[in-house]
């Protein structure tokens, strides 16, 4: 089996204690991973927060963190093929879709890498004679990075990226889901050459996770994942006044008006939820359409959806390949127990595949009389579909924004001002209009209520990172007046 190791302070090691990790195609131990304690993660935290204040990176110029930066961003594109590999063996996500975002990860550390020496302050016109006063952007310290699974490259960069391009230090926790990539990840960054102690990355459990968010040297928490563990973090960070960014999951709306593409809606549809097999945080898993064409439209998801091909994760001719943990298959079962018993009806799929590895197949469930239907209301992070219909717009916007998430959503219509009046009513911090699941390293995303806050991408990410310092230079020649002589 492959071995792995944790990488603080510019050297690789292994961990307290280690543990198996398994090909969820095979249900098969395939690497044996590191698992951080506290002691670990106290380590890497202290190597970062001296790195921050050495001349070896503090003493750097911003335009000299951006260099580093496009060298990792190279180095990333050449290991491409490695990491899309490590990535699906270790996580079951398919080959063409790993490959292909891995490949567009690379343009994330280029555009901040382009950023770094872009990051300005601001001259104040002050009210006040004989005063220069102006405003210095400065990296915050030590940044804790938290990662789940999935897209984890990915997830990882819009971190990354801006911390490094401002000049902050990070310490990395890979999930124990599915670890492999970002292990192997930071030989990129040992290559690039970053001064030891400015990015440190580990792999661990609960205890690993508690002692990096309450660690009184990190300044800054960045969290990707679900909600519960955010109020854990939000907790802990009440030890160390940390600020916090927290990028959750949701149970994003997917609009189609009767006027829409229908053909063009339904592969966005699928592509939304299906792609991945719905592990992913924005997933189109509400399908909001209008009653008129709901038959027609249902219709063309279903043929969709039983035509896809499930299989081996490492082919590119796979279209659904195993969901990472057997934890997540049954959970997902459950779910559909539960909604099925609150009166929706299944449209196609419902059952783990049966046979070796996690496979769970694209499901689609009619909620049109079962309003109250868990799986409404509860993110499933699988191939699971929940379908309503409407009549008006104002009901549409009821329905959508009727949850306590408010991360994506899509509208397919072909009315521009219908477009409009919809991007205005939802709550949600993304609206794709006749598209979905696009991203770009120049438009930042992000969520309000319980998918979260903060925003990932684009200037915003790296500001956040920042913090300003006031600078007041008197500028007048004659002495400061004694304050206790009378006038």
């Amino acid at each position: 089996m492959e071995r792995f190791q944790h990488y603080i302070d510019g050297a690789f090691e292994d961990g307290a204690a280690t543990f198996e990790s398994l090909d969820p195609a095979t249900g098969v131990a395939w690497a044996v991973m590191p698992l951080a304690d506290a002691a670990d993660i106290d380590r890497a935290v202290m190597a970062a927060h001296r790195a921050f204040h050495a001349p070896q990176w503090a003493g750097l110029t911003a335009t000299q963190r951006g260099k580093l930066l496009y060298q990792l961003a190279d180095l990333v594109q050449a290991a491409a093929p490695r990491l899309a590999a490590l990535e699906t063996r270790d996580t079951g996500k398919i080959i063409r879709e790993t490959s292909a975002q891995i490949a567009y990860v690379a343009e994330y550390y280029r555009y901040y890498a382009g950023l770094a020496d872009k990051i300005e302050g601001a001259h104040l016109p002050i009210d006040k004679p004989d005063m220069e006063v102006w405003l210095r952007r400065e990296p915050v310290g030590v940044v804790a990075a938290i990662v789940p699974w999935n897209s984890q490259l990915f997830l990882s960069a819009v971190k990354l990226g801006p911390a490094l391009a401002v000049g902050c230090t990070v310490v990395l926790k890979a999930s124990e889901d599915g670890p492999a990539p970002l292990l192997e990840f930071a030989r990129l960054v040992d290559q690039a050459g970053f001064p030891a102690g400015v990015v440190n990355i580990l792999t661990g459990g609960p205890e690993a996770g508690q002692a990096l968010t309450r660690h009184p040297k990190v300044a800054h928490i960045a969290f990707t994942g679900g909600p519960d563990t955010a109020r854990h973090i939000v907790r802990a960070s009440a030890e160390n006044l940390a600020r916090t960014s927290l990028e959750l999951g949701g149970k994003s709306p997917f609009f189609v008006f009767e006027d829409a593409d229908l053909d063009s809606a339904a592969n966005a549809q699928v592509s939304g939820i299906f792609a991945a097999t719905g592990q992913s945080c924005v997933a189109g898993s509400r399908l909001l359409v209008q009653a008129s064409v709901k038959d027609a439209f249902l219709a063309r998801l279903k043929a969709k959806a039983e035509a896809a091909r499930i299989g081996a994760p490492d082919r590119m001719e796979t279209e659904i390949g195993p969901l990472c943990t057997a934890r997540q298959r049954d959970r997902i079962g459950a779910l559909i127990a539960k909604s099925l018993a609150a009166g929706a009806r299944l449209v196609t799929g419902g059952q783990s595949v049966e046979g070796a590895g996690f496979y769970f197949p694209p499901t689609i469930l009619d909620c049109t009389d079962a309003p109250d239907a868990p799986c409404l209301q509860q993110e499933f992070f699988g191939p699971v579909l929940s379908v309503v219909t409407f009549e008006t717009e104002d009901q549409a916007l009821a329905l959508a924004n009727g949850t306590e998430f408010g991360l994506a959503s899509g509208v397919f219509t072909r009315d521009l001002t219908r477009a409009h009046r919809m991007i205005r009513g939802l709550r949600a911090g993304i609206v794709w209009v006749n598209t979905y699941r696009a991203v770009s390293p120049i438009a930042p995303f992000g969520g309000h209520g319980l998918s979260g806050h903060g925003r990932e991408g684009g200037m915003a990410a790296a500001l956040d990172y920042t913090t300003v310092k006031t600078v007041w230079l008197r500028t007048a020649d004659d002495p400061i007046p004694d304050p206790f002589v009378m006038r």
